[in-house]
């Protein structure tokens, strides 16, 4: 009985927050910064948009972890991989929520390309699967997702990325479909300390999300974070560690009504030569 209860319960949370093979952000970077992601780009970018992998110069890897609204039955955990290679990047990227009565899983694999040092486009094939236990069963589908990244000005990226565009079915009960999600935004460089990230994010069949970040390093190995967002109304603040090869990211975000989500993130570079490796904005 007790597993049926915590079957039900994790339904209603799902439902609440926005679940539900919908593409939820990773990364606890941008989670500090409001999930404000589609303009930034890193090796995090392999989930968040593909584009951003085409800035990349080294080899690097990263894995997350959030315990969201403090229940480990509805944690996120990912993992994501960057390998530039002759002509772009290769990006791989794993993502688990759940627990064993209620799972989905998310596995990408990524190329972007840079034309040079201000335009950078990508694309991922992914597959995504649900498994519902007590004898429902799973499913799998794949889908797709694009995106692109421009440098118009110093300081300013724009970012624009698409979900699932092909509107790929999950069942034939009902016609039930993956979501299609667009997201568009930017971020600027104020100077050195101090990068502001907008974004709004558009499923066809809901309202449409904004948010916004701010991030400021008052010292080179540390940063601030701080954000915001909307549908439903959302408040995250984090700090990062840059120790050489490694970077350490702590955020977590608040839910009006469900609570706190802590999140940690750990980022580490292999190769990292300054002469070679754009600065990560």
């Amino acid at each position: 009985m007790n597993r049926l209860y915590a079957f039900l319960f994790t339904f209603l949370i799902v439902g609440t927050a926005n679940a539900g093979n919908e593409n939820p952000s990773i990364g606890a970077r941008s989670s500090g910064m409001g999930n404000a992601s589609v303009s930034l780009w890193d090796v995090w970018s392999a989930h968040q948009n593909q584009a951003g992998l085409g800035f990349v110069r080294d080899i690097s890897a990263g894995a997350y972890y959030e315990n969201r609204f403090l229940l480990k039955e509805i944690s996120t955990k990912g993992g994501v991989v960057a390998i530039p290679v002759k002509g772009g990047t290769i990006g791989l990227c794993i993502s688990n929520f759940g627990y064993s009565l209620y799972n989905e899983n998310k596995y990408s694999l990524s190329f972007a390309k840079a034309f040079g040092d201000k335009l950078s486009a990508g694309i991922a094939m992914d597959y995504l699967t649900t498994k519902i236990a007590e004898g429902y069963g799973s499913k799998g589908v794949f889908a797709a997702e694009f995106g692109i990244q421009a440098k118009p000005l110093q300081g300013l990226t724009i970012g624009a990325h698409v979900f699932n565009p092909t509107r790929a079915k999950i069942s034939d009960y009902n016609d039930e479909r993956l979501p299609t999600i667009i997201r568009f935004g930017g971020d600027y460089n104020f100077s050195d300390k101090v990068t502001l990230a907008v974004e709004t994010e558009k499923d066809i069949a809901q309202k449409a999300i904004f948010k916004a970040g701010i991030e400021y390093k008052p010292v080179k190995e540390f940063y601030l974070r701080a954000g915001i967002g909307t549908n439903p109304t959302l408040t995250s603040f984090g700090f990062g560690l840059n120790l050489k090869n490694l970077k350490i990211d702590v955020a977590a975000n608040y839910h009006q009504t469900l609570g706190f989500s802590p999140q940690l993130g750990l980022t580490y570079i292999f190769k990292k030569a300054e002469s070679s490796t754009p600065k990560i904005e």
